[in-house]
């Protein structure tokens, strides 16, 4: 990855609409020849996706401590609810992380099931 890739990476981050013509303009290629430089990025894994940032008013880290082998049983209930962005496998204490944006409302019914499993804290994020 050479000084121009960086320039078309920060560009992209800072507005994933641009054309590839646009962002030629800024770096002074044409935009065929960006789209080739974007397309050797994709297949390097340089870029993975295209995503759009949502910004949300809640943002929870729940650490669970597992209660037994119920790894399994939590994957299963977390993709029953939509609030939660991501679970990660962690060393330490805790053994998983889940990143979430639950309303008070559906974070006590998540929990509710949750504590069948394992304990857990609630952390969350202040605006």
């Amino acid at each position: 990855m050479d000084s121009i890739d960086e320039q078309i990476l920060k560009l992209l981050t800072e507005d994933s609409r641009l054309t590839h013509k646009e962002i030629g303009k800024a770096v002074h290629m044409s935009g065929q020849a960006v789209g080739v430089r974007i397309n050797q990025m994709i297949s390097k894994g340089i870029i993975e996706k295209y995503t759009i940032k949502q910004s949300f008013d809640d943002t929870q880290f729940i650490r669970l401590f597992l209660n037994g082998p119920y790894f399994k049983n939590i994957k299963d209930l977390s993709v029953q609810f939509k609030e939660i962005e991501d679970v990660y496998q962690t060393s330490g204490q805790a053994c998983l992380i889940i990143i979430s944006h639950f309303s008070n409302q559906r974070l006590k019914i998540f929990l509710c099931e949750l504590s069948k499993y394992c304990r857990f804290t609630v952390e969350a994020k202040l605006n």
